[in-house]
């Protein structure tokens, strides 16, 4: 499966997003065919159906307050999509898409899911999402990057080859300087509590008492503070791909759990690239266990002497070896690309054809959201000589991601102190979310997400699937876990107490 580029880019540079194929749609306001306004809700909606998408479906533009303290002050303009159900009278409300990232785009989540969902959910919903702020259609901002610090091994902290992190001091500092210069007020806003203050808006502009929802990996914390929030304004909740709550640390932490996360999940991999069915080129060793050890001395002399790729002025480095690797653990279905780029990089007169993720900057819009939302949701240290230690602890800890998940971050240098504090999940509220957590997740790590289950206490229910990678329902199909979320979100049934289902399993134990 050919994930696109923006996608990749975003499930690289957050804890976030499940792997996709289609690029994400845009929906130009011009673009309009037939309209209808929604009574009372100043939603106006037009048809935005694309080839390759699903039926029927529609687009408009919500406007919410830039500042909620001065809601008669300026607004933003928020892309927001629907499939309407098919059978009214099974209607029983809005399921809500829920983005990942921070920086997804809920619009290319309905796009690639809608259909699914649809067949899963039988007219039960209107599904809705949209695009958080700085996301896609919706209003974004730019910080005015240097190219050079818009690629993702720059905005992500990978120390030097020797474990320095004198550049990431440097780049991370400048990352945090131009964005305070021209970030502006648009960019000061970009927060998990105003996500949230967005989606109550989106709730009541639906004309809906309550919502249903599915947030998955970041879209799970905006979930899980939006039922802290607003709990009577909360149906059937659906939480897949959860972190650590930890409001101490809150993104800072879902990055240093990430360490642990390749280390669950590279057995797969390891697995996968020992099998002697494998394709001619792919396998990478004859034994799993000799396949972790090829990489980091691949990675290792890539430090070394990086190999020329198929980008000009772009090399294949040891860091954005071990980047490839963070991205395609997220799916099985992205091993091949793994394995092969491996393959090239260990050719003496191989040029390794880099994934479009590596092989150029992010877009200014994408590289402002990313940083944005991690820096005003909580403050970070600002000490540089514990990130040192840090660094050099993880490293012999955690090789294969080489001391990146502690490291300096531009919310070191971050100039605007979070404007809410974070928010504490408790187990206060109703008994209606259900948890989806795969065992070996490379980006929420399984650990992580016992900490969510433990901080929702009897709110929820957790259904533990014994397969590797990130994302959960109608993603690695898994039919128990399917199952159990389509029976929740169509009847209201859940799980009396937290099950497992195994890998294949079709129904849970």
């Amino acid at each position: 499966m050919t994930t696109c580029p923006r996608r990749t880019w975003v499930l690289a540079l957050s804890a976030t997003v499940l792997a996709g194929s289609l690029a994400i749609p845009t929906f130009p306001a011009a673009a309009t065919a037939a309209t209808a306004a929604t009574p009372s809700s100043g939603l106006t909606w037009r048809s935005c159906e694309k080839p390759g998408g699903p039926a029927g479906q529609e687009c408009a533009e919500l406007s919410v307050p830039l500042d909620y303290r001065a809601p008669h002050g300026r607004h933003l303009s928020l892309a927001v999509s629907r499939l309407r159900s098919e059978k009214p009278a099974a209607r029983r409300g809005a399921l809500l898409l829920i983005p990942g990232g921070p920086g997804g785009s809920g619009l290319d989540a309905l796009q690639r899911k809608g259909t699914a969902l649809r067949g899963q959910l039988a007219g039960a919903y209107d599904i809705v999402s949209f695009d958080p702020r700085g996301v896609g259609g919706s209003t974004t901002a730019n910080c005015r990057l240097r190219a050079d610090d818009r690629y993702v091994v720059g905005l992500r902290s990978w120390p030097d080859a020797d474990g320095g992190i004198t550049e990431n001091v440097a780049r991370s500092r400048r990352i945090a300087e131009a964005c305070h210069r021209h970030g502006g007020p648009v960019l000061r806003s970009m927060s998990t509590a105003n996500e949230v203050r967005d989606i109550d808006r989106l709730r009541q502009a639906l004309g809906e008492e309550r919502l249903s929802a599915v947030g998955t990996s970041y879209g799970t914390y905006v979930g899980a503070v939006y039922a802290q929030k607003y709990p009577t304004r909360t149906d059937r909740w659906v939480l897949d791909s959860s972190g650590d709550p930890d409001p101490g640390r809150v993104e800072r932490g879902w990055l240093a759990n990430m360490a642990r996360g390749a280390d669950d999940r590279f057995p797969d991999f390891a697995a996968w690239a020992a099998d002697p069915a494998r394709a001619k080129g792919l396998r990478l060793a004859e034994r799993p266990e000799d396949v972790r050890p090829l990489f980091l001395r691949l990675a290792a002399e890539l430090d070394r002497k990086p190999k020329e790729s198929t980008t000009p002025g772009v090399p294949l480095t040891g860091n954005r070896l071990r980047q490839a690797l963070q991205m395609d653990l997220y799916s099985d279905d992205s091993f091949p690309q793994l394995a092969q780029l491996v393959q090239a990089a260990r050719q003496p007169d191989g040029r390794p054809a880099l994934p479009a993720a590596l092989a150029q900057p992010l877009p200014q819009a994408d590289a402002a959201v990313i940083t944005a939302v991690i820096c005003n949701d909580v403050r970070w240290p600002t000490a540089i000589p514990p990130y040192r230690r840090a660094v050099a602890l993880d490293r012999a800890r955690h090789p294969l991601t080489a001391g990146m998940p502690v490291n300096v971050a531009p919310c070191t240098f971050w100039k605007d102190a979070p404007a809410d504090k974070p928010t504490r999940i408790t187990a206060d509220g109703p008994s209606t979310v259900l948890m989806v957590q795969n065992l070996r997740d490379p980006s929420t790590p399984y650990a992580g997400a016992l900490k969510m289950r433990q901080a929702l206490g009897d709110r929820a229910r957790l259904v533990t699937v014994g397969h590797g990678g990130h994302g959960v329902y109608l993603g690695n199909g898994n039919a128990c876990a399917d199952r159990t979320v389509t029976t929740f979100l169509t009847t209201g049934k859940r799980p009396q107490r937290d099950v497992h289902c195994a890998d294949g399993a079709r129904n849970a134990d």
